[in-house]
């Protein structure tokens, strides 16, 4: 999905924002009063200061030292105040922050759980890992710390307001032409900047995307010496970003100065009239001070929200990815009443499926396959021909298009993914291991598996051996994507967690690439006795290890060409006679 479609409502954003504040509304209302406290203390500082003035009496040439004095010490006594309350509030807004962005990334972990397969396969992981850190973290900053400067501007801006009124009414009428232009202004600049900070978001994910992608790959890189096209191509991409990223600070840094001269304007135009109500004595000196200095609290404010408003920007581009992510629709719910899979024996029977990872593009056409309980069925074919395609149709990792698949007379659409997904075991050719032990790793789809378990299960993947040679045995921890073992080590490691769990059926796609001649050799054995009883798909390249399979599938265009055992494929002297000949000529 494009991050360059028309952006959200703003409100509808904020509002969403706001739900994960009111989470804590005791925090959320108690910042505001620490907030309302805060400013009304600071606020008091002025007017003291005018009446301090005044206390100096110019025309009388006398001096009220104990008025000037009280006044000095209660605003020294309602700056401090202000000061520890504002410390409070700072504190609390941090504390607030982490705590709403705590839950909005456990929101969008658990979202991205339930995403269906489909999502990544359409998405870079880098990108993915960019709004649940990066953007997450940009939310962060303004609910921790612009979020604040929001809520003290409001609070000035009124407060500062109230008290120019008080004084004098008709300075006021400065403001009735500077303030009308600074909102004008900060919209214009708002709707301009608002696409460009957009567009910063959605090339620092893509930037991070491929940076993620080249660290994963770095060997391949290396063997193909593609170093230097490697660096040309991040080059691009990290120019991209630097301009985009460029571009929405270069216009939103526009903002604040623009803001600042007509609030400089504003106070020049304050003193000008200030003085002639002065000279028709209709102001005091000090409340003429009073008022210049409620000015600046006043126009400060605006210069401030000003200079945060491409920080809003960020936040708002952040939030709309994150949200996305959020909006993405899960797997299809299980439909009412679904039954659940149970004591399966594994009878797999496939009536005409269609299907296409695109609307118009089918890669399955009229599929059919009966596979009895027990079964052991070879998938083979070339490249695209929509053999793990297949596989993920059987999982459901992915919903047909038309005609029925069913397990035991039960119409896959009708169970739990759960359940269905449960009764098989599946050793893929990408092996995924996690970061803790050896023992966590093999014993991953079964959280009660003993240690007794977990050794017969290694043993008979040819495991064992090479486990208890390592100095902590089946405690050895992996490291991240367990690089300290290879990659052959890493097969069998899978496949003893495959042989743990008591399913009926079992998946191996391309399960034994990754292991020497030899190797596949030693395990064969054991193969043979994990499928024994059970419904075995196997996609293989190497027809080598299939010979013995009861039901070979050769699919070629989405299309079962043919099927049947080893010998008598290849006495028909068809598709898998060419494929065999081409591997073994």
């Amino acid at each position: 999905m494009s991050d360059n479609k028309t952006p959200r409502n703003t409100k509808k954003i904020l509002l969403r924002l706001w739900k994960y504040i009111f989470r804590y509304k005791f925090h959320a209302f108690l910042a505001l009063f620490l907030s309302v406290s805060s400013n009304l203390l600071a606020l008091l500082g002025p007017m003291l200061s005018g009446k301090a003035i005044d206390a100096i009496g110019i025309e009388a040439h006398k001096v009220d030292m104990n008025s000037v004095f009280l006044y000095c010490a209660l605003m020294i006594g309602f700056y401090f105040i202000s000061s520890i309350l504002s410390y409070l509030l700072a504190r609390l807004m941090i504390h607030l922050g982490q705590k709403i962005v705590f839950h909005l990334r456990e929101d969008v972990f658990n979202r991205l759980v339930d995403l269906p397969v489909g999502y990544f396969d359409q998405h870079q992981t880098g990108d993915i890992i960019s709004r649940i850190s990066y953007d997450i973290d940009v939310i962060n900053t303004t609910l921790s710390t612009d979020l604040l400067q929001v809520f003290t501007s409001i609070f000035t801006v009124i407060g500062s307001f109230l008290m120019m009124i008080n004084i004098s009414p008709q300075l006021i009428l400065v403001f009735v032409v500077t303030v009308p232009i600074s909102i004008l202004f900060t919209h214009f600049f708002t709707r301009k900047v608002r696409p460009l900070f957009r567009r910063r978001s959605s090339r620092l994910g893509e930037l991070n995307g491929f940076v993620e992608e080249t660290l994963s790959g770095q060997k391949t890189i290396v063997a193909y010496n593609q170093e230097e096209n490697t660096i040309q191509r991040f080059d691009e991409k990290n120019t991209a970003a630097n301009n985009a990223y460029y571009r929405a600070e270069y216009y939103g840094s526009m903002t604040g100065p623009s803001i600042n001269f007509i609030n400089g304007l504003s106070i020049t135009l304050v003193s000008v009239f200030g003085a002639l109500l002065f000279l028709q004595q209709k102001i005091t000196l000090g409340s003429l001070s009073s008022f210049v200095l409620y000015s600046r609290r006043f126009s400060g404010p605006i210069n401030e929200a000003a200079n945060i408003i491409s920080e809003f920007q960020s936040t708002m581009s952040a939030a709309e990815r994150v949200f996305r992510v959020m909006d993405e629709p899960t797997e299809i719910a299980d439909i009412t009443n679904a039954s659940e899979l149970s004591n399966v024996q594994g009878a797999v029977v496939l009536e005409h499926v269609e299907f296409g990872y695109e609307e118009n593009k089918k890669i399955i056409k009229d599929l059919n396959l009966d596979a009895d309980a027990g079964k052991l069925v070879a998938i083979v074919g070339p490249t695209g021909a929509g053999k793990t395609t297949l596989i993920n149709l059987l999982m459901r990792f992915y919903d047909i298009q038309s005609g029925k698949i069913s397990v035991d007379s039960y119409n896959i659409q009708e169970v739990t993914r759960k359940s269905l997904r449960l009764a098989y075991s599946m050793v893929l050719q990408d092996t995924w291991l996690f970061y803790g032990t050896i023992f966590d790793n093999i014993a991953y789809g079964k959280k009660d598996a003993t240690i007794e378990e977990v050794i017969n299960a290694a043993k008979t993947a040819k495991i064992h051996n090479y486990i208890t040679s390592l100095p902590q045995g089946y405690q050895t921890v992996l490291n991240e994507d367990a690089l300290n073992i290879s990659q052959g080590q890493k097969q069998l490691l899978t496949i003893a967690r495959a042989m743990l769990l008591q399913s009926s059926m079992l998946i191996l796609d391309e399960a034994t690439s990754n292991i020497d001649t030899q190797t596949e050799l030693q395990i064969q054995e054991a193969m043979l006795k994990l499928m024994e009883k059970k419904t075995c798909f196997i996609i293989a390249h190497r027809l080598s290890t299939i010979q013995n399979a009861d039901i070979i599938l050769v699919v070629n265009q989405g299309e079962i060409v043919e099927q049947g055992k080893h010998q008598e494929l290849l006495d028909n002297k068809g598709f898998y006679y060419e494929l065999y000949q081409s591997q073994f000529q």
